[in-house]
């Protein structure tokens, strides 16, 4: 058994004495988890089209410390697939099954035990606790269609089977950064450079944070969604960004000797924005304002992102349905709700020229809500928030009632960090991955992981 198995194992027999009643989190939008600022917010309109055909897999880096990424939660059953033969295990590492590739297998779920069940009715014993799927040799695990490097755990929860996969850090990678930073070209290689080194320092973070006790769960370290990085596993793979992780492998971001945390998004609209600014925290050296002007011009690197500038309009009963369903969210609210919306006023802006407070006036009261909040209340009728703190508003009236408002603003998402755009456009103009580190967070240091942070 590779150390890495062996050290996936051992989470896995964590993980079975670890509680299974927290379900996988529903956040619809970034909360700062502690001690670090908000899960990066992904912009799905700077992503080009993955094609759906799927390539061969390509050998695994296979290094750095296993990390835990949940996938979903399924109802009481899931199916067992792989690209070849694989074993199941239960938390001792005793092997239940062993299965050839043809073979079709699903788990099921009875409160705090699931058993594997085969198509001609085979089953094992049922077990408690999570059970974990082992693809033998190069091949890959399965789940919703996607393929995947590492192992499978199973975990039973109050609401179903929680998928989580266990992989090397360098491998998972491999599954984020061609979502977060899109398919690029080779003159914009710098920047998913760039990208792969944030992204992983970000992961280094969360799990400091699940070995300090601080994570989201004993079950796992990260999520799959935008409530920290994008995760597609190897169907998600592509050359140029497999060959920026590998370029850059066990490299983060470093201030003081201590690896820092490095959020990202979409465009920051002309100028990023301090952590305090964002989010209820006392900042960090390496998160202040960056201008994203080009020298000598009135242009921006990221004036080439989609949502550099952008309008969204509300009616007023669109307004008045927004509030009375996302306001209590951010401000308290008293028991007959907030009324009709009579008035959208901009009290305060932060240093970058974002919204610091914004006055939500009703016909029951006013009510103060901070910038960044402003974005989950202020949604579009899908639900998606509003793209960015940085923006203005303008009430237009008849006969003394709002009728609507027209909210227009720069960039697409928190402004903490790197922009992506700018990455992007500065890697264009020729800047290498240093520069754009640097320029994004500034003080900081570009290093290894150092040794024996996550030896386990």
């Amino acid at each position: 058994m590779t150390r890495w198995r062996r050290a996936v194992q051992g989470l896995a027999l964590v993980t079975v004495a670890a509680c299974f009643s927290r379900p996988l989190p529903t956040e619809s939008y970034p909360i700062p988890p502690r001690p670090v600022p908000a899960a990066p917010e992904v912009a799905a309109d700077t992503v080009e089209p993955i094609p759906t055909d799927e390539a061969p897999p390509s050998p695994s880096i296979g290094s750095g410390p296993p990390v835990r990424v949940a996938l979903r939660v399924a109802r009481d059953t899931a199916s067992l697939t792989a690209t070849g033969p694989w074993r199941l295990l239960d938390g001792r590492g005793s092997v239940l099954v062993r299965s050839r590739a043809n073979e079709r297998w699903h788990l099921e779920r009875r409160a705090a035990r699931t058993r594997a069940v085969r198509d001609d009715g085979v089953a094992t014993p049922w077990a408690t606790g999570a059970l974990l799927q082992f693809p033998d040799d190069a091949g890959t695990v399965r789940a919703a269609g996607k393929a995947y490097r590492g192992a499978l755990a199973f975990v039973p929860t109050d609401t179903g089977i929680l998928l989580v996969n266990h992989l090397p850090l360098e491998d998972y990678l491999r599954g984020v950064v061609p979502l977060e930073i899109g398919e690029r070209g080779p003159d914009e290689r710098a920047a998913v450079e760039a990208q792969a080194v944030a992204a992983r320092s970000y992961t280094v973070i969360r799990l400091l944070n699940s070995r300090a006790g601080t994570g989201r769960s004993p079950d796992f370290d990260l999520v799959s969604s935008v409530s920290d990085q994008v995760y597609g596993g190897q169907s998600a793979e592509r050359p140029l960004t497999d060959q920026a992780v590998r370029g850059t492998a066990g490299l983060v971001l470093l201030s003081g000797g201590r690896v820092v945390n490095a959020p990202f998004y979409s465009a920051c609209g002309g100028e990023t924005a301090a952590a305090e600014e964002v989010w209820r925290s006392d900042g960090e050296p390496h998160l202040k304002r960056v201008s994203d002007r080009i020298p000598g011009t009135d242009r921006h690197y990221c004036d080439i992102a989609p949502r550099f500038a952008w309008t969204r309009t509300f009616t007023s009963a669109e307004l008045d349905a927004l509030v009375r369903r996302y306001l209590a969210s951010v401000v308290e609210v008293g028991r007959g709700g907030p009324g009709h919306v009579t008035d959208l006023h901009v009290e305060r802006r932060t240093p970058s020229g974002r919204v610091g407070q914004l006055i939500v006036r009703t016909d029951r009261g006013s009510y103060l809500v901070r910038g960044n909040d402003a974005r989950a209340v202020l949604r579009s009728s899908g639900g998606e928030l509003l793209n960015s703190s940085y923006f203005s508003v303008s009430v237009e009236r008849s006969a003394d009632r709002l009728v609507r408002a027209v909210i227009r603003g720069n960039g697409y998402g928190h402004g903490v960090g790197m922009c992506q755009w700018g990455a992007i456009g500065r890697a264009r103009a020729g800047q290498d991955l240093r520069t754009i580190l640097r320029t994004y967070y500034p003080g900081t240091t570009l290093g290894q992981i150092p040794s024996g942070l996550l030896t386990p």
